[in-house]
């Protein structure tokens, strides 16, 4: 019995507070239910790029020729198919045309991934095809014997072909960042897909008609929430060409990173009803700005548990930001190091169950033994994952985020979490956005926006809420902050920018 050490009524809390509801899922084919809208309604706008148009009938007749192209090409269920675009409306032919082919589409933005990525890419995920545009092929760095398709080419008109895939075949396959070393393939499938975007709250309520932007790089995850949370709905995506605020501005729906999002001004964007961020912890003055307009969803999730398995509504009255509770036919679980669960109110690992966990990493078994496990709690054979996530339930039953396993850091002795710090920066006066990172082993470094804040104010404020080694050394004020290709804080960037200035001062 994994819970015999847990009081009664902490018993009846992990079941009551770590389970999401159990909902029947629509669709378990994610291009099935795109089909469907096509099929109801033809002549609705799917998507919109720069002055240009595609309806769901001509999007669904696309993407079936393509389909039948690639089955043609020896593209079968199962295999994984390159999808090296950049944000287009090519790229929604070509997504769907692979999910059609009944193989799952591996996406990379051919304008940003360096050409080593691309090879790391293809070897890992076995791509024997690539979809690209003309204008981009020369830049894909195909291996003897694999084909490169362009999307722009015109294809013959012929019916899709009917692929035989079950819900637990592959929709996608996304590399994670590789920020600490080699990016790693996750394979995840139509139904941890159709899990999330097909039910409440993580449909975000969109209806036929609705405008989603579509912002994030599409090598990100977050993106298929954007494109796919959309096409499978029957909204109009908003594709967004240099200026994101621009596509922002007349979209009803908007899914971003905070770092995305502090870059937008809710005054500008008055139809956003429904704003949903990821990816990374987001400041408390920005979720009160946004909910303030918009029903504003806090989510949490890694790539290998699908996007996100826990949402909360966030209200500016709330006590606390929290990341909410599972997703529906998900499970969360607070564990210590040997896997138990901890009593409400004690801060743990995070680990996820249920449909939201994902088949795991492509040819690395050693990785996938130690970040997926059996469920003991679900049991039938069922796996959970672990997130890396510090988190504690709440007396109510949300779950607050406490930070990475990793963000914890030794400073002089003491372990820091850095979350906690940018947290306190994030509270004082002027401040919306804190990053702190790790210098040395005696030294830890802010950096707040926006540039008119006051860093002997911000000091002081953290030297009032925290012990002293968690005080950083300096705070930096900047306009904005640096962010990675997929809309998040770029560390790495602030880290060389401290490094400069210390070598300027010497």
């Amino acid at each position: 019995m994994p819970l015999r050490h847990l009081t009664p009524h902490d018993q009846q809390l992990f079941r009551q507070y770590g389970r999401g509801p159990t909902v029947p899922v629509p669709d378990l084919l994610l291009h099935h239910a795109v089909v469907r809208h096509a099929l109801a309604t033809p002549h609705a706008v799917a998507a919109e790029h720069q002055g240009a148009r595609i309806t769901y009938g001509e999007l669904d007749r696309y993407a079936g020729a393509l389909a039948a192209r690639l089955v043609r090409e020896g593209v079968r269920p199962g295999d994984h198919v390159g999808l090296f675009v950049r944000r287009s409306i090519p790229m929604l032919v070509g997504l769907l045309g692979i999910l059609k082919a009944g193989a799952a589409y591996v996406p990379q933005d051919i304008g940003l991934a360096p050409p080593a990525q691309l090879t790391h890419v293809i070897r890992t995920a076995r791509t024997r095809v690539v979809l690209t545009v003309a204008e981009h092929a020369h830049r894909v760095p195909l291996p003897d014997g694999h084909l490169l398709l362009t999307l722009d080419e015109p294809l013959p008109y012929a019916p899709a072909p009917r692929a035989r895939v079950s819900g637990d075949d592959g929709a996608y396959v996304l590399f994670t960042s590789g920020t600490t070393g080699r990016p790693n393939g996750v394979k995840v499938t139509h139904r941890n897909v159709a899990n999330l975007l097909l039910t409440e709250p993580g449909g975000l309520g969109v209806r036929p008609g609705d405008r989603v932007a579509q912002l994030l790089n599409i090598a990100f995850d977050m993106a298929a929430w954007e494109i796919l949370g959309c096409l499978t709905r029957g909204g109009t995506l908003v594709i967004r060409g240099k200026d994101p605020a621009a596509a922002a501005r007349t979209a009803d729906v908007l899914v971003a990173t905070p770092t995305v999002l502090s870059g937008l001004d809710p005054a500008a964007c008055p139809r956003v009803r429904t704003v949903a961020v990821a990816g990374e912890p987001c400041p408390r003055p920005l979720a009160d700005r946004w909910a303030r307009q918009a029903a504003f969803f806090n989510c949490c999730g890694p790539t290998e548990t699908t996007i996100v398995n826990t949402m909360s509504r966030h209200e500016g009255s709330a006590p606390l930001l929290t990341i909410g509770r599972p997703t529906p036919n998900n499970t969360v679980y607070v564990l210590d190091a040997d896997r138990r669960p901890l009593p409400i109110g004690e801060v743990g690992e995070m680990w996820a169950g249920g449909a939201c966990v994902s088949a795991g990493y492509l040819g690395d078994d050693a990785l996938n033994a130690e970040r997926y496990a059996p469920d003991p709690f679900l049991g039938g054979g069922r796996r959970m994952f672990r997130t890396r996530d510090l988190g504690r339930w709440t007396p109510g039953g949300e779950l607050e985020h406490l930070g990475r396993t990793d963000d914890q850091v030794k400073v002089r002795g003491f372990r820091v979490e850095l979350d906690s710090v940018s947290s306190v920066l994030e509270a004082a006066a002027g401040c919306t956005r804190a990053v702190t990172l790790r210098r040395d082993a005696r030294t830890l470094v802010s950096f707040v926006c926006p540039a008119d804040v006051d860093p002997d104010a911000a000091r002081r404020a953290v030297a009032d809420a925290l012990p002293y080694y968690c005080v950083p050394e300096q705070v930096l004020p900047l306009a904005l902050l640096p962010e990675t290709d997929r809309g998040k804080v770029d560390k790495q960037a602030l880290l060389h920018m401290i490094e400069e200035r210390v070598a300027v001062a010497r």
